[in-house]
Parts: C-alpha cells; sequence; structure tokens
C-alpha cells in the first residue's frame, strides 16, 4: 500500500495523486462521480499493481472523507460478496449448494447465481461509495445500466425464480441506504416497483481497513 493525496481526477479512469511530493498518474477502478471523495488533498491509497502494458503500476484502491475510510475499486463488492455467501454469512442467502459468478439468464448476465434443490436465485451486486451525512445513496450519477438490471431482475422473478439486489456500502457507520431519486429518479422508481413485485433488496456496510474490505452490517433499505 502507497500513501498519497488526491490532486485532481483527468477523466473517468485516471486521476493525478501526490506521491512522495510528485505528480503521480493512477487509475482509478471506479467509473462514479464520487465528486464527495475525489477533492483536492484528501488522503488516498494505492495498490501497486505492476504489469505489462499498463500506463501507471498505481491503483486507487481507498480514500478518506474526513475520517471516514471508503473503498473505491468497483471490482471490491462483487468479491466481497461472493466470498461471503461461500463462507455462509449472509443469512438470506445460506444453504445453497452452488455458488456461480457471471451467469446468463436469457439476455442478461448477473453478478451471481445460486442453486439449491431445484430453486434457482439471481443476484446482483451494487457498490455504495455515496454518504451523505451517514445515509449511504445508490446511484451518485444516472445508471442506465442500473435500471436495465433492475428490470431484468423483474423478469426473473416472472419466470418463477428468486431475484435479489445487494447494495454493498463500501464504508461503515451507516444509518441506513436509500435510492438518490435526487439524481436518478427513474431509477429509484424501478427499484421500488421490482421491490413491489418481488425482489428482494439488502444493504450491507462494510468493515474498511487500509489493506481489507470484509462484509460487516445489514442495514435497512429505505424505499
Amino acid at each position: 500500500m502507497v500513501y498519497g493525496k488526491f490532486i485532481k481526477r483527468i477523466n473517468r479512469f485516471e486521476a493525478y495523486v501526490e506521491l512522495n511530493g510528485e505528480k503521480t498518474l493512477v487509475h482509478v477502478p471506479n467509473t462514479g462521480r464520487c465528486k464527495e471523495i475525489f477533492v483536492p488533498g484528501a488522503n488516498v491509497i494505492l495498490e501497486v499493481r505492476d504489469r505489462q502494458g499498463r500506463k501507471t503500476p498505481y491503483e486507487l484502491a481507498f480514500a478518506y472523507k474526513g475520517k471516514r475510510l471508503i473503498s473505491i475499486d468497483s471490482q471490491v463488492p462483487n468479491k466481497v460478496v461472493l466470498e461471503s455467501i461461500k463462507m455462509g454469512l449472509i443469512e438470506e442467502f445460506k444453504g445453497y449448494q452452488i455458488v456461480e459468478k457471471e451467469k446468463t439468464f436469457m439476455n442478461s448476465k448477473f453478478d451471481i447465481k445460486l442453486t439449491k434443490e431445484g430453486e434457482i436465485c439471481y443476484l446482483e451486486v451494487k457498490g455504495v461509495t455515496l454518504e451523505i451525512e451517514g445515509v449511504a445513496k445508490f446511484p451518485d450519477a444516472p445508471t442506465e445500466r442500473g435500471k436495465k438490471h433492475i428490470k431484468e431482475l423483474v423478469k426473473v422473478k416472472e419466470y418463477g425464480m428468486r431475484a435479489a439486489v445487494i447494495f454493498l456500502i463500501q464504508m461503515d457507520d451507516i444509518k441506513y441506504f436509500i435510492p438518490n431519486d435526487e439524481q436518478d429518479p427513474e431509477f429509484g422508481g424501478f427499484l421500488r416497483e421490482a421491490v413491489n413485485l418481488g425482489v428482494e433488496a439488502y444493504a450491507y456496510t462494510c468493515n474498511v481497513g487500509e489493506n481489507y474490505v470484509f462484509l460487516k452490517d445489514r442495514v435497512e433499505v429505505v424505499l
């Protein structure tokens, strides 16, 4: 892990960070806006991933928002949820004998597919990095992809299978989760309609340290 201070974001995937007194290019593994996190002078933590073909060996992994440490990497939520289900740590998804990732149903690909004795559950995972006064919100920008996934989960339910979405909040000390109607009212509308039609919605916080992220507590989803 390498420590630095955020300077500015160049585009969706790149930013400049002050590292050892020098302006250094880093990769940003999160396409969300993260405007309230990526502010000049914010303390950030980088991972070194020096592979051939990369423009920079530095990956922006964590950022401090004041004293709150937030996991930035958008690949982390899927990994945390998948491993937590396999370890039996998520009560709502215990007992499934087969746990698979990135499985297709009709024309849709979902993050996780669970199977037990003929019962099938398709699960979509959404990483959450936006927090306002202790309340987690998703999305932090309009999301066509997010709306598409919610509508596709409704189709899963219509075919008699279990369908669920987990909002993995990539930080701790959260009161509850709500859809971010200010940024994308359509997403909130689709989510509320989906839940009314039987799609399950859960939100979990994470125990985040400077070199780890673990599943922590379930918090209420307020619709």
